[in-house]
């Protein structure tokens, strides 16, 4: 539910669309690929009306269908996702005729519900009109409480989030070490957010299949990465507001989110736990516990029914794609720190290729974070790949 409403500077570019003959060869560009890997007729037709509508309005408007493979090529020629194999399965919901902040927190709800699928977990996109945009860079993040000791309660990557939540209005969670935040969603320079109800978040407790004290650490993560905060560009059309869902790459939520000392740091108390020999980094101490951490994780989230991927699958899938996309005649773009896994890199086959890092529209870019306007943008990515955080 909402509790505040809040006056800030919106994004002066999240808007903007090339103009003039650049929007007209964005647009044709992108129009004569859907129209030939889709095999679809009526191409010289369609174009002279994209082009009319351009000149007669410096904008254009693509179809449903249009809209939905538009996003398909923006995951297909993401960089830096290593879970882009699946791309022809993702489902779009075409909403741009909804803007208004209370419409768009619905349907963000009904994308959390429609994604989960029962824990079958399938890709989802949903595209809003113009003049909105979430501000948070995804639906569901645990908060990062500021202590007077200078140590977080909760995710240390979201302590600015969440202090800009708090200067809206929002008066905290129930203080656990994972309490969801709210989700604020910012129309035309005013911010709104909005509680989201217990069913849409689901979470999963974490325990280990050999070890039964796993369980006394009290960890879980929740179930459905949403990129949120990434503009959709396509044919020289920019939208701003285009949450975008997958399932976990288990490597994304026990090599990082749990592991990474400025994040949960739980690599210590794994390897107490195992009684391991913490004194020296040469015991491997660290190894062995990530090991069982990643473990720990793909036997919770099998065990509670919620699809996740392990990274020897992903990277398997990943190089199926690659040559899939050869036979096309088509070169894949990729950044390689970030198709390569954190856990075992060596044991991939993406470890010994190299790839050309491009950007090949359509594609997904980072806007400007209100709630952190003094850091760098956050690089693109989405909900199959291994982050690096900034």
């Amino acid at each position: 539910m909402e509790a505040r409403r809040a006056d800030f500077s919106p994004d002066p570019g999240h808007q903007g669309v090339p103009s003039g003959e650049s929007l007209i060869r964005e647009a044709r560009r992108f129009l004569r690929v859907v129209y030939a890997e889709q095999g679809w007729s009526g191409w010289a037709a369609r174009w002279s009306e994209v082009r009319a509508e351009i000149q007669r309005t410096a904008c254009w408007t693509p179809t449903s269908a249009e809209l939905t493979y538009g996003a398909k090529l923006a995951w297909r020629n993401s960089a830096r996702c290593v879970g882009r194999s699946y791309w022809p399965s993702l489902v779009v919901r075409d909403l741009r005729t909804v803007t208004r902040p209370d419409e768009v927190f619905a349907h963000l709800v009904t994308h959390l519900h429609d994604a989960w699928n029962g824990g079958q977990i399938r890709a989802l996109m949903s595209v809003f009109g113009p003049g909105v945009r979430v501000v948070n860079d995804q639906l569901i993040r645990y908060a990062g409480y500021c202590q007077a000791d200078g140590t977080v309660l909760g995710d240390p990557k979201n302590a600015e989030l969440t202090r800009y939540l708090q200067h809206l209005g929002w008066s905290g969670g129930p203080g656990t070490p994972f309490d969801v935040l709210p989700i604020a969603i910012e129309s035309h320079g005013s911010v709104k957010f909005y509680e989201l109800p217990a069913d849409a978040v689901r979470e999963v407790p974490l325990s280990h299949p050999d070890f039964a004290w796993f369980t006394e650490l009290g960890l879980k993560w929740h179930a459905l990465p949403v990129i949120s905060d990434l503009r959709l560009e396509m044919g020289g059309l920019r939208f701003a507001c285009a949450p975008f869902s997958g399932w976990y790459l288990q490597t994304e939520i026990a090599a990082r989110n749990l592991a990474d000392a400025d994040r949960y740091h739980q690599l210590p108390a794994v390897a107490r736990g195992m009684g391991l020999d913490t004194r020296r980094a040469r015991t491997l101490w660290q190894d062995r516990a990530l090991v069982e951490l990643n473990v720990a994780v793909l036997h919770s989230f099998d065990a509670a029914g919620v699809k996740i991927s392990d990274h020897h699958t992903v990277t398997r899938h990943f190089v199926r794609f690659e040559e899939r996309e050869r036979q096309a005649g088509r070169r894949v773009a990729g950044r390689w720190s970030w198709l390569v896994p954190p856990l075992s890199p060596a044991t991939t086959p993406v470890y010994h290729r190299r790839y050309e890092d491009r950007h090949d529209n359509p594609n997904f870019y980072p806007q400007t974070r209100l709630w952190a306007p003094s850091r760098r943008q956050a690089p693109a990515r989405c909900p199959f790949h291994v982050p690096r955080d900034p």
